[in-house]
């Protein structure tokens, strides 16, 4: 009997048969409405059989990721009631009655969970679900006919599950096609995303040993010989130093990086030889030899999926690996499974490297050609000013600086007839610049990492990270031909030892990454979840093999939800969160968010468009904010040229826009060339205080330091003791003793202060405890941790 029909006849009724035929009628209903029965024994066995099928073995999902969609009552329908005039209208209290009584069944709630409905799903969807019947002006029919049957004993509860599972899938509707979902982010078997690849027998050759072992100049010597190859390079330096080695040999070479295109044959045709960042390479264009450095990235939390892309995927008759032993296994592993063989070839570093057996402990004891390694902007910052009290000029290198600007200062302190002899950096020298550094100094061996999870650790530099930038010290094409490393403070020499001694641990696991496709295929099936959230359900429904991981997408999530509001199609929106922005910049943030806004409403952003965004002219920095400043600018730029070769139309004036940001590099590196003068205006406006930061980041790290530092050392030698300087109070050191290791203060210095304090104290101006004396004549009252 059709539903139609069913409804025709039971208004025809007269009022006083109709109960001896409603259990016909709601039979009737129910077979139109839903396929399940409604008996509970019978709805628990399909349950039990369609969720053993579906879970398939299956790890169970992280359900605190679905996030439940509205579902908004129902409000007067224009056909009026029609579940009252077929019944009755519906006493809401007693509804109430029978919701709550069978939201406590426990069979109902095991029922639940054979549906995929934990504890915290079945509750939101009962939520939810009262809500609906409670709210609504007027229900279904069926439902309405099932809750009044209820009412009069005519039916039971538990005939409400059906319902109830069918609200629960509409507003968690990644219950509906799990199995899908599944299939979708099954990331297993990467090696055949590339057919291509596949179908040719490449030679895999991985060149292995340290920094300065030569390792990519013969790998860059088969590239140049080749008659095609691409080079895949971590960082743009990298890449535009091969550019310009290739072509400068005679050998045409084009650049690709997310930001640039530049092509060197007159026509536009493109060279046989390509030059380009790790992320940017062509996995279907043929070439006789591939390139790829620094493999070790492969491990990598956030860029690891690009190398894994790589490797998987370049059809090259030859690919050439560089990188650390580490990768070894986990790459022979890879081309295993890929039916090729790796055939390694061990490099020697080419230039004797030592660890010396004294700290530099003062910044008195520099020497031209030393390199201190900071690992913050303030202790940048702080060291620089230092150096340049001692009449000493420094060139100044860190990771946000534009490239044009990095290179300007290593040129300057390469350079023999500059005046500038002394470099302060951050790790950003362990890649991409060439440098002739006779003494790598480490400032502090404590370095902020983000893991795989995401989450911010604090802790000492690895093996791996100090070999690299160790390795700066003494290479083969420098001046300096052999190489020496030590740390600032006398108590983390013996922990860089022990670190650098340490074997590097092999890499267990490479990244792999969604492809738009894969992410279009889940919006497909889940329409109205957001693009953050559906990150988060593919990942935790992701399947890998255990040589692989899945690369944390907290910067793409950030993105997804800045720009969450603003009407853009899903592939559009995944362009825009995949574009490389620094979180931390507030501007770099709020002009993705503009770029975004101004695409929505199909404005293209001109070159004066932009000029008005960014204010420009820019006026050279007065202060380190300044600076700062600058450089977010410059991040801006980079964000139009990285959309221009995405969205062409919208982002029409590259070459302008890349003009422009030329000039700026250079407003960039006078400032740069001047920090110390920045840095000293920035402290006298109290626009910077150096002092407290540099304190504050020692108290926040020195119980990691120590800690690990015990490990390695034990308990200290009778000589060590002997060699400290004087300890007042128990065993602490004294905050003069700490300032003059640090290199904060001379030995000059700590004389005129103590002048200065004995004086006060005969004046009766200032009482100060011992040990205190370095901060006493700058404070007009004794602070209670003042130390």
């Amino acid at each position: 009997m059709s539903f139609s029909r069913c409804a025709l006849l039971w208004a025809r009724l007269p009022a006083g048969r109709r109960a001896g035929h409603r259990a016909a009628v709601c039979s009737a209903l129910r077979a139109h409405v839903e396929p399940l029965p409604g008996a509970l024994g019978r709805v628990s066995a399909v349950a039990s059989s369609s969720s053993s099928s579906a879970s398939g073995g299956s790890k169970a999902p992280n359900t605190s990721l679905f996030v439940p969609l509205t579902v908004k009552p129902q409000g007067p329908s224009a056909d009026g009631d029609v579940g009252a005039e077929l019944t009755r209208p519906l006493d809401k209290n007693e509804v109430k009655k029978i919701l709550d009584k069978f939201y406590k069944r426990k069979e109902i709630q095991k029922l639940g969970a054979d549906y995929g409905l934990d504890a915290r799903l079945f509750h939101q969807a009962f939520i939810s679900f009262r809500n609906y019947i409670m709210q609504s002006h007027s229900l279904d029919v069926d439902i309405h006919i099932i809750l009044n049957d209820i009412c009069f004993s005519a039916a039971h509860v538990d005939d409400l599950f059906p319902f109830f599972l069918r609200h629960a899938k509409q507003i968690f509707p990644v219950l509906e096609c799990k199995d899908d979902l599944r299939k979708i982010s099954d990331l297993r078997i990467p090696p055949n995303w590339y057919p291509e690849a596949r179908a040719i027998q490449r030679k895999i050759i991985f060149h292995s040993g340290p920094t300065n072992s030569g390792k990519t100049y013969h790998a860059i010597q088969k590239y140049l010989s080749a008659k095609s190859g691409v080079y895949c390079g971590p960082l743009k330096l990298l890449a535009h130093e091969i550019f310009e080695k290739s072509n400068a040999a005679g050998v045409p070479c084009d650049l690709v990086t997310g930001e640039e295109r530049v092509t060197v044959e007159p026509d536009g045709k493109q060279a046989a030889h390509v030059a380009c960042t790790v992320e940017m390479c062509s996995v279907t264009t043929p070439y006789e030899v591939a390139v790829i450095d620094e493999i070790q990235m492969i491990k990598d939390p956030a860029r690891g999926w690009a190398w894994t892309r790589a490797l998987l995927g370049l059809c090259a008759e030859e690919v050439h690996l560089c990188g650390e032993s580490a990768a070894i296994d986990l790459v022979t592993e890879l081309m295993y499974t890929t039916g090729e063989e790796v055939e390694v070839r061990n490099y020697k570093r080419l230039t004797p490297i030592s660890v010396l057996d004294h700290a530099l402990e003062s910044l008195d004891n520099l020497r031209p050609g030393d390199c201190i390694v900071c690992f913050s902007k303030n202790d940048i910052y702080s060291v620089s000013r230092q150096i340049e009290i001692r009449g000493l000029e420094s060139a100044v290198i860190y990771g946000s600086l534009p490239p044009g600007t990095k290179l300007a200062q290593a040129k300057k302190f390469n350079d023999p007839d500059d005046p500038c002899k002394i470099l302060v950096a951050t790790d950003a020298i362990g890649m991409g610049l060439n440098l002739s550094i006779r003494r790598i100094i480490f400032y502090s061996l404590i370095k902020p990492t983000i893991n795989e999870k995401g989450e911010k650790e604090i802790e000492p530099i690895t093996t791996s990270q100090a070999l690299q930038i160790a390795g700066r010290a003494g290479r083969f094409s420098s001046k300096y031909k052999e190489g020496e490393v030590t740390t600032m403070n006398r108590e983390d020499l013996n922990l860089l030892k022990e670190i650098l001694n340490r074997p590097v641990d092999p890499i267990k696991a490479a990244g792999l990454h969604p492809t738009a496709e894969q992410i279009e295929m889940f919006a497909y099936h889940l329409p109205d979840t957001t693009l953050s959230n559906l990150i988060d359900i593919f990942v935790d429904f992701s399947q890998v093999d255990g040589q692989y991981f899945v690369c944390n997408m907290d910067d793409f999530k950030f993105s997804a939800e800045l720009i969450q509001h603003i009407p853009l199609s899903l592939r559009v929106r995944y362009v825009f969160c995949t574009a490389p922005i620094n979180k931390k910049q507030p501007f770099v943030c709020s002009s993705l968010l503009q770029f975004a806004r101004q695409y929505s409403r199909n404005e293209p952003l001109t070159f004066s468009w932009l000029r008005r965004y960014i204010k420009w002219p820019l006026l050279p920095p007065k202060n380190i904010k300044d600076l700062m400043d600058l450089e977010a600018v410059h991040d801006v730029l980079d964000l139009y040229l990285w959309l221009s070769y995405r969205f062409i139309d919208m982002f029409p004036d590259a070459s302008l826009i890349r003009d422009l940001q030329k000039e700026l590099d250079g407003i960039i590196q006078d400032g740069v060339h001047n920090i110390t003068k920045l840095i000293k205006i920035s402290e006298s406006h109290k626009l910077l205080n150096l002092e407290s930061l540099s304190a504050e980041n020692r108290s926040r790290l020195s119980g990691t330091l120590k800690s690990q530092a015990r490990r390695v050392r034990g308990t200290k030698t009778v000589g060590s003791k002997a060699a400290e300087p004087p300890v007042p109070n128990g065993g602490e050191k004294s905050l003069a003793s700490r300032l003059v290791q640090q290199g904060l203060l001379t030995a000059d210095m700590l004389k005129q202060l103590e002048k200065e304090w004995l004086t006060q104290r005969t004046d009766g101006k200032e009482r100060t405890e011992p040990g205190t004396y370095s901060k006493g004549t700058r404070r007009k009252k004794k602070e209670p941790d003042s130390d």
